[in-house]
């Protein structure tokens, strides 16, 4: 029997499958991304999705490999100083800061500052306009909203996602509270005009707050302690001791007694009408040298839920406390906080030999600084990468993020 023609020929390997191409920034040979990892997703952890036991060196690892050179004249620490910094302050009574620059696809470009408060947790807050950096600018003020607590490791975080936008450490350090009297005045410190003697002694003895232990061997109050007593009583006067914040730079966050809560409302279909904004001023009479000062508040959109994921389960919200962290100091989500640049306690003097309201002056010394201010994604690189917000997104494999515009920094 004959075979037939189409068995006795050669038998070829079947084609290669073509290989389905995946979204993400492709890296030169020889180079390796941050978004290359073998392992879960700097994302998914940042979610809460994935869980690693230790945060410090994963973290270091993917910012050494994210690890931009830029000019000599920028602020930098070092990928083993800043692991260090954190590490030294991964106890009880830690004092370590982060302020984070997050450029959200709604709410914008704002800046989080998280302040630990024990092993764990951190309480935060969202600056819209950064921190104020001009000691005669017309709007020293700014507002800070209360959001929830996260983790100590976030603190270590630079990431993105087209989901929640890109976060980059803009500042690191560590913080220390200063007593809220004013210099040369005795006994208990002159309260906010805001702030009613009857509502600090209430805030006080809220059932449920942690109480501040005595528990260093020379029977002083270790900062954290000190942040979380301020906290309660609403006025905090804070120094932080970072890499690019000037030496000495001093802000002083009160809470009014009309804060404002943002409420969900419902949305409504159709156009809205628009509400016209107002500014809201508020005295600084209480401020240390700042007699009589008033200054604008730079407000934010009141639809925007910053530094809010939108997945976080239910137990998150009741709690106000991602998982992980404990909120055991009383924070409550978007309360709206005064936050103001402190200008005698960060080196000034005001001058009044020409007339008129004067002008603030560094004091002799060494004291004050240069005036700086905050300028946004295009310009503000990471102090521990080097990395720009557009850096982070690409390096993370975020293709056609667009964020929010319209963001303008305060220089006047």
């Amino acid at each position: 029997m004959a075979i037939p023609s189409s068995l006795a020929r050669d038998i070829s390997p079947p084609p290669p499958l073509k290989r389905r191409k995946t979204a993400g920034v492709s890296s030169p040979s020889g180079t390796h991304t941050p978004s290359e990892d073998i392992g879960p997703t700097l994302a998914a952890i940042e979610a809460g999705k994935a869980k690693i036991d230790d945060h410090l060196n994963y973290f270091k690892n993917h910012l050494a490999k994210a690890f931009r050179k830029t000019p000599p004249e920028g602020p930098r620490l070092s990928i083993d100083d800043f692991a260090a910094l954190y590490h030294n302050n991964q106890h009880h009574d830690g004092n370590h800061f982060v302020i984070h620059q997050h450029n959200h696809p709604k709410a914008g470009v704002h800046y989080d500052l998280r302040l630990q408060f024990s092993e764990s947790s951190s309480m935060s807050f969202a600056v819209p306009k950064g921190l104020p950096g001009n000691p005669n600018s017309r709007s020293t003020g700014r507002m800070a909203i209360e959001t929830r607590v996260h983790n100590y490791w976030n603190h270590l975080i630079e990431s993105a996602s087209s989901k929640t936008g890109s976060l980059l450490i803009w500042d690191t350090g560590t913080y220390e509270v200063l007593p809220r009297k004013k210099e040369g005045t005795r006994g208990r410190g002159m309260p906010s005009p805001q702030t009613t003697d009857d509502e600090e002694s209430e805030s006080d003895s809220d059932s449920g707050m942690k109480t501040p232990n005595i528990g260093s061997p020379s029977g002083e109050e270790h900062e954290n302690e000190k942040l979380i007593t301020a906290f309660q009583t609403r006025y905090i006067r804070l120094r932080l001791h970072g890499t690019r914040l000037p030496r000495g730079y001093t802000i002083i966050m009160r809470l009014p007694s009309n804060e404002i809560i943002k409420r969900p409302t419902a949305r409504r279909k159709g156009r809205r009408k628009r509400n016209d904004k107002h500014n809201r001023r508020h005295s600084d009479s209480d401020m240390a040298s700042d007699a009589v000062d008033s200054s604008p508040i730079q407000d934010q959109d009141p639809d925007q839920d910053l530094d809010t994921n939108t997945d976080e389960d239910a137990q998150t919200r009741v709690s106000n406390a991602y998982p992980g962290s404990t909120n055991d100091v009383g924070l409550v989500h978007q309360r709206h906080w005064f936050l103001q640049l402190d200008r005698h306690n960060s080196g000034f003097v005001l001058d009044r030999t020409d007339g008129g309201k004067g002008m603030w002056v560094r004091d002799e010394g060494e004291r004050g600084f240069e005036p700086f201010f905050v300028r946004g994604r295009d310009f503000e690189r990471s102090v521990v990468t080097g990395r720009l917000a557009r850096d982070v997104e690409s390096d993370e494999g975020v293709e056609g993020f667009v964020g929010r515009g319209g963001w303008v920094g305060i220089e006047h």
